[in-house]
């Protein structure tokens, strides 16, 4: 999408999904008492200081990956929550999972990418956790890579449908909230892109 070409754009739209990321990620920690969670390689022992969208703009800044990259990025976080409802993204797993995400979105989708090296480098790690991290997070999704346009364009009108309702509040209506409106405040977690049923809420909340 040509759009994406745009630093505007591409600005607003990774301010906006950190925001949203950051909105799972409060909720889950807030959550964390009442259901059980396991500890992974993606979990830090302590909350990083840089916040998640100071970091996923430096995750843009020098990973010179496609646009694209962030959008299919986004949806495998949101396929890997929905297959490891045990893992919920959290302030301890967020930024970990956010870099590693990424790396295999570029990976997958353009002819030209840097290593793990240098995105241990980007992301604040040692370049053997980098390994580790995208060898269980291959695995976390099933090795489930692929996103097809349809699934592309159904996540990042989304994206897009949000940003324009936080830059201009929407008129009042009488009118019922439809199940992608009403998520704004948690995440949005689509049903599987092949699958005909309607999108499901909630990502690892």
């Amino acid at each position: 999408m040509a759009e994406l070409d745009n630093p505007n754009v591409m600005s607003n739209l990774i301010t906006f999904l950190s925001s949203l990321i950051q909105k799972v990620a409060e909720s889950n920690d807030l959550n964390c008492g009442f259901q059980a969670q396991k500890i992974s390689v993606f979990h830090g022992l302590t909350r990083p200081t840089i916040s998640i969208q100071s970091y996923l703009h430096r995750i843009y800044k020098y990973a010179n990956c496609s646009p694209s990259c962030f959008i299919v990025a986004y949806v495998y976080l949101d396929r890997f929550a929905q297959r490891q409802p045990s893992l919920p993204i959290n302030s301890f797993n967020v930024h970990r999972l956010l870099i590693t995400s990424v790396m295999v979105a570029a990976k997958f989708m353009d002819d030209m990418y840097y290593n793990n090296a240098f995105y241990a480098k980007v992301g604040g790690i040692s370049t053997t956790e980098m390994n580790f991290l995208e060898v269980d997070f291959l695995f976390g999704l099933g090795f489930h890579l692929n996103v097809n346009p349809k699934t592309f364009h159904t996540y990042y009108s989304y994206l897009q449908r949000q940003m324009m309702m936080m830059l201009q509040p929407p008129p009042p209506s009488t009118a019922p909230e439809s199940s992608i409106e009403s998520t704004l405040k948690v995440h949005l977690c689509f049903s599987d892109e092949e699958s005909t049923s309607h999108q499901k809420e909630q990502l690892a909340v």
